[in-house]
């Protein structure tokens, strides 16, 4: 599943202002629905990589019912080394060998995505966040 392109750019996403020159987020990045931080500045580094997340839902919510999976392909990401990096950040029960991330107070998601096969990647899509 995890067979898509990675690269981390210092060129960064369509807003250049969220980016540092040695590619490290600006902003603090909050949960779209809530606002609760996800990241501090300067703790996440913009990478793209083509990954598929389901649509925006509550935790309950996640997940295949009728054998479609409503979603998105995204590519610009923040990427983030270690799990307790995060401010406020949950995760999903594994789906097959994903655990997708979710805002820990309101449970919106997914925001991000995590393989259980690399322990030191885990990935917030900046489509599924804002920034301030």
């Amino acid at each position: 599943m995890d067979d898509s392109k990675q690269t981390c750019s210092p060129e960064g996403p369509a807003d250049p202002s969220l980016v540092t020159e040695d590619g490290k987020n600006v902003k603090t990045v909050l949960c779209q629905r809530c606002g609760s931080k996800v990241l501090c500045p300067g703790m996440a580094l913009f990478a793209e990589k083509e990954l598929f997340l389901p649509a925006m839902r509550k935790k309950t919510s996640i997940g295949q019912s009728d054998g479609t999976l409503d979603g998105d392909t995204l590519t610009a990401h923040w990427l983030v080394d270690d799990m307790y990096t995060f401010e406020n950040v949950g995760f999903t029960k594994d789906v097959g060998k994903v655990k997708y991330l979710i805002c820990a107070d309101c449970e919106i998601g997914p925001i991000g995505w995590h393989c259980l096969d690399d322990k030191k990647s885990f990935y917030v899509a900046l489509d599924r966040v804002n920034h301030e």
